[in-house]
C-alpha cells in the first residue's frame, strides 16, 4: 500500500503507542525516519531505536521512554505535531525558526546539512523544511 506521508504515520504510530504506554513501536524503514529516529534519541525523548531487517522490508523498532514510578507513569514525549505536510511546505530561514514551548520542546528541521534541531540550525546559521514540533 502506498502512503502519502511516511513521516506523519511515523508521529501517529509513536502517538498512539504513547497513549496504551507500549514499551515500543515498530514501522516501515526509510532513511528520514531513521534521522527522526537519531533526533529525538539525542535529544532524550526515546530510549533507543534499532533496525531490523526482514525480507519485504526493514523495519525501525523505537524504544519509548517514560518516567515516574508505577502511580505516576507518563511519557517524556507528551505532544507531536506535524508542521510541514505534502501539500503544505513549511520552509524557514535562520531567523525564522520557530520556539516550541519557549525552548522546553524541540522543531525537527531538514536543512542542507542534514536533520536536526530547530537550536542546533539556528547556531549553524541555516534554515530548512519544519518537519515537526516535539515537546
Amino acid at each position: 500500500m502506498s502512503m502519502s506521508d511516511p513521516i506523519a504515520d511515523m508521529l501517529t504510530r509513536v502517538r498512539n503507542a504513547l497513549m496504551r504506554r507500549h514499551a515500543t513501536v515498530s514501522m516501515p524503514l526509510s532513511k528520514s525516519k531513521v534521522a527522526i529516529a537519531e533526533v529525538l534519541e539525542s535529544e532524550g525523548y526515546i530510549l533507543g531505536y534499532k533496525v531490523i531487517p526482514q525480507s519485504p522490508q526493514s523495519v525501525l523498532e523505537i524504544k519509548l521512554k517514560y518516567i515516574g514510578d508505577r502511580r505516576h507513569y507518563r511519557s517524556v514525549i507528551t505532544g507531536l505535531e506535524r508542521v510541514s505536510k505534502p501539500g503544505r511546505r513549511v520552509y524557514v530561514g535562520k531567523d525564522e525558526i520557530p520556539w516550541v514551548l519557549s525552548g522546553m520542546g524541540i522543531a525537527i528541521l531538514t536543512t542542507p546539512n542534514g536533520m536536526m534541531t530547530g537550536q542546533k540550525a539556528r547556531r549553524q546559521g541555516t534554515g530548512g523544511e519544519v518537519l515537526c514540533k516535539v515537546w
